[in-house]
């Protein structure tokens, strides 16, 4: 599918990248799919790259997965923490083939049992680059997949940037996907 052309088949609003605006695509805007990773796509136009994100895999003639997580928790009704990672690792930067978790991007992981019996995680990942305007849209889907885990009622993904990031925070598996190997 990479780099398949396709049209959009409805108005859609995309992210364009880098910057993190939200853009308008009009139906029957030419696209090429460059990238199709944690069930988002980066997509080529005329006029600059795009994620468009799976709720809207439709518009590019693509399935909608749920993203549902059915098996996740523990004995005690607590989310298991490796349904979290599980999730974390199909979050990714539009620019680059690696989740965020390989790439060394996410710090740490913490769920916690809130005063009504429910669960939070709380999450404090980074960016490869300060000055990232995908930021905001890569930890809203780091949320988005979290809250789809049973038990999850809150999540809040937190972007820090001490310690700063750099290539060796990324995994040996992310280092052989990056040709750093």
């Amino acid at each position: 599918m990479p780099h398949s052309a396709r049209t959009l088949s409805r108005d859609i609003t995309a992210t364009q990248i880098p910057s993190g605006d939200k853009t308008p695509l009009p139906a029957g805007t030419q696209v090429k799919i460059s990238q199709t990773l944690g069930g988002n796509f980066t997509v080529a136009t005329d006029f600059g790259l795009f994620r468009i994100d799976a709720k809207d895999g439709d518009a590019l003639g693509e399935a909608v997965a749920s993203g549902a997580v059915t098996t996740a928790t523990l004995a005690n009704g607590a989310p298991d923490p490796a349904a979290v990672w599980d999730q974390l690792r199909k979050v990714y930067d539009p620019e680059i083939p690696v989740n965020i978790v390989d790439l060394g991007l996410v710090y740490s992981m913490d769920i916690s049992k809130r005063d009504d019996g429910a669960h939070k995680v709380d999450v404090a990942m980074t960016l490869t680059a300060p000055g990232c305007g995908m930021g905001p849209a890569i930890a809203a889907d780091a949320k988005d997949k979290i809250l789809l885990i049973p038990g999850v009622a809150d999540a809040d993904v937190r972007i820090t940037w001490d310690p700063p990031w750099n290539q060796s925070m990324i995994s040996e598996e992310g280092k052989m996907k990056l040709g750093l190997m």
